[in-house]
C-alpha cells in the first residue's frame, strides 16, 4: 500500500517535553522566568536513568548554590530510587571542582589533606604580602584582581603578559608571591577549585579521558552566569560529542560583577555546531500583564535568541510604578500601601491576615528602611532569609 498522503504531520512536542527527550548531542534550553526549567532538569535526569541511557553514578547535575543543588538533589529524589537517588551528581561548580581536586591533588602537586582557604584567610595572607601600611581597600583591591585572573585561567605569569596598569602589574606580582604562599601552606583558594580542575583536565590526556569516563552527562543549571573557567571545565569535560544540557537564559544574567559571562550562551553555538535550542517561553507564574511589560523592557536588550513570555493565567490586575525620592521613602509607601489595604479589607468584610502580605527586596541591604517603616506604623512582619536589623548584634550591643 502507499503512504496516505492524506494524513496530517505530527503535532510538535512541547518544549519542556522535548527538551527532556532530547539525549543525544548537546542541548541549551533558553529558559524564561517561571517556565519551569528545574523541573525540565529533574525530569530529565529520571529520563536518563529510567531508560537506561545513563547510570546515575555517571550524571552531573551543575547549580550556582548549595541551597539550589539540595532543592535540586531533594526533587530528583522523589521520581527515582533510593540507591540512584545516592549515586547521582548534584553540586556547585566549586564542589565538583573539589572532587576533582581531591581525587587528582597529586598529579596538581598537593599532598594529601590539603586546606581550603576562605576568602578571610586570603585576604590575611594577601595583606601580610603587602607593604605595612596598606588599607583595606587596598588589600580588597588585590584579592578582586587575583580573583578575576584565577576565574580566566590565567597563572601568574600570563597574569603580568596581560596586565595593562601599574595596578594590574602589581597584583600579578602578588600573585605569584600568593601561589608560593598557598604551595607552602599545602592549600588552595576558592578560585583554585575551578581553575586547577581546568589546568589539569586540559592539559593531562589520561586525566581528562578518566573524568569524561566518570561523567558521561552534565546538566549545567543557570548557565548565563558561568564565568570563562567554569564555561571551560564545562567543555573539558563534555569534549567534542557535548553531551550535556545548559539551562539558562540570557536576559537574567546580573552577576556581570564576579566574573559571569552571558556570551558563554552564545560560544555554545560556535564550540558545538550540533546545538540545538529548545525554547520555554510559556511562564506558569505570572499574568499575561506583568509578561507584556517584563517583555517591552526585555526587548531592549542585545539577542541572539529572541524569545517572547506568554501565560494563560489571565491579564491580572494592572501595574502601578512609584517614583520615589529615597529608599526611605520608598519604604514609608510601602508600609502605608499595606496598612490601607488591610485597614481597607478590614472595613469590607473583615481582616486580612499580614501573613497575606509580602515584600520582595533584592538586597539585604535594603530590609533596614523597610523595618523601620513597619515599625512606625506597628506592622508586624518576619525577616526571611536574613537577621532583622534590631537582631544583630551590634545593634543589641547598642541598645543595651
Amino acid at each position: 500500500m502507499g503512504a496516505d498522503v492524506t494524513r496530517p504531520p505530527p503535532r510538535p512536542q512541547p518544549p519542556q517535553r522535548a527538551a527532556v527527550l532530547h539525549t543525544e548531542g548537546p542541548l541549551l534550553v533558553l529558559a524564561g522566568a517561571g517556565s519551569g526549567k528545574t523541573r525540565v532538569i529533574v525530569e530529565k535526569i529520571a529520563h536518563l536513568v529510567q531508560r537506561g541511557r545513563y547510570p546515575a553514578r555517571r550524571i552531573a547535575a551543575i547549580t550556582f548554590t548549595n541551597k539550589s543543588a539540595r532543592e535540586m538533589r531533594e526533587r530528583v529524589g522523589k521520581r527515582l530510587k533510593g540507591d540512584d537517588a545516592q549515586a547521582l551528581t548534584v553540586c556547585t561548580f566549586h564542589a565538583l571542582g573539589l572532587k576533582i581536586v581531591q581525587t587528582d591533588h597529586a598529579r596538581l602537586g598537593l599532598r594529601r589533606g590539603f586546606s581550603i582557604f576562605d576568602a578571610d584567610d586570603s585576604a590575611a595572607q594577601i595583606k601580610d604580602l603587602l607593604p605595612p601600611g596598606r588599607k583595606p581597600d587596598a588589600v580588597a583591591a588585590m584579592q578582586q584582581l587575583i580573583s578575576r585572573a584565577k576565574n580566566a585561567c590565567l597563572s601568574p605569569e600570563q597574569a603580568a603578559e596581560a596586565a595593562r596598569s601599574a595596578r594590574e602589574r602589581e597584583a600579578a606580582a602578588l600573585y605569584a608571591h600568593y601561589q608560593q604562599r598557598l604551595a607552602a601552606f599545602n592549600a588552595v583558594d576558592f578560585d583554585d577549585l575551578i581553575r586547577l580542575p581546568v589546568q589539569l583536565l586540559e592539559s593531562d590526556e589520561d586525566a581528562r579521558m578518566g573524568w569524561r569516563e566518570r561523567i558521561g552527562y552534565l546538566l549545567v543549571d543557570e548557565a548565563q552566569d558561568t564565568n570563562d573557567a567554569q564555561y571551560r571545565l564545562l567543555k573539558a569535560i563534555a569534549g567534542t560529542a557535548g553531551q550535556f544540557t545548559c539551562v539558562g537564559d540570557d536576559d537574567q544574567s546580573i552577576y556581570a560583577w564576579r566574573g559571569a559571562n552571558p556570551d558563554n550562551l552564545l560560544a555554545l553555538g560556535r564550540d558545538y555546531p550540533a546545538l540545538k535550542v529548545i525554547k520555554l517561553e510559556q511562564n506558569y507564574r505570572c499574568p499575561g500583564r506583568v509578561l507584556r511589560a517584563a517583555n517591552a523592557l526585555i526587548a531592549h536588550n542585545p539577542h541572539e535568541h529572541l524569545k517572547t513570555l506568554w501565560s494563560e493565567a489571565g491579564d491580572g490586575e494592572r501595574i502601578r510604578v512609584w517614583e520615589c525620592r529615597d529608599a526611605a521613602h520608598e519604604a514609608e509607601r510601602v508600609a502605608a500601601e499595606i496598612q490601607f489595604l488591610a485597614r481597607q479589607h478590614a472595613a469590607a468584610d473583615g481582616s486580612l491576615p499580614w501573613g497575606e502580605f509580602c515584600i520582595l527586596f533584592r538586597g539585604n541591604h535594603q530590609s533596614r528602611a523597610l523595618e523601620k517603616a513597619l515599625q512606625l506604623l506597628r506592622i508586624p512582619y518576619h525577616l526571611s532569609g536574613g537577621t532583622a536589623f534590631l537582631d544583630r548584634g551590634e545593634v543589641k550591643d547598642a541598645l543595651a
